[in-house]
């Protein structure tokens, strides 16, 4: 039995015990309470590390757990696609944006490599200190307040930033859940 042959046995003990990816979308959205943008990196998989259950959360991944253009771009594309089919993330309840980045990501080893790390953020190379690619707890900070800044963002959803511990299994949080914008 090779890989592809084993994950999908796995996928079809999953398909015998799983409703939650069988419901239409509109119902399905309201029971989702976050979107988690996390790393690509096979070790920190958000919804193992954090118990998620199908059908809870919107897991993004991407290298560094970045707040990048083209995730951007994604997140107005989730919005976009809960609009059209009239069903709002969350059902008017609490409804939270969580980064969570960690130890030892191996976007740390690219820090020296600014050509590259410039066009993955879509920035001038002279800006990449400001995006603090070596400091996991620093990078985060950075994008939860980038995330703050855009103002198509609900400002009544909570907002947070985590960081991942891969030594430990243990996440830890370093910026506190709080509103996208405080209220006015």
């Amino acid at each position: 039995m090779n890989s592809l042959d084993s994950l999908l046995k796995r996928n079809k003990d999953f398909a015998a015990s799983q409703s939650a990816a069988r419901e239409l979308m509109p119902r399905a959205l309201p029971n989702v309470k976050a979107i988690i943008i996390g790393c690509a990196d096979m070790r920190v998989d958000p919804a193992h590390v954090l118990g998620i259950k199908p059908g809870e959360a919107v897991v993004m991944r991407n290298i560094g757990g970045r707040i990048t253009p083209g995730l951007l771009e994604q997140l107005g594309l989730l919005g976009r696609i809960g609009e059209v089919a009239q069903a709002i993330p969350g059902g008017g309840g609490e409804f939270h944006l969580i980064v969570m980045q960690h130890t030892n990501c191996g976007i740390t080893y690219l820090a020296g490599d600014s050509s590259m790390l410039s066009r993955y953020f879509q920035i001038q190379e002279g800006e990449l200190k400001n995006k603090k690619v070596t400091d996991p707890r620093a990078a985060v900070a950075v994008d939860v307040a980038l995330l703050r800044a855009i103002p198509a963002l609900p400002g009544d959803w909570l907002i947070s930033g985590l960081v991942y511990d891969v030594a430990t299994g243990l996440v830890e949080i370093v910026v506190p859940p709080a509103a996208v914008r405080a209220a006015a």
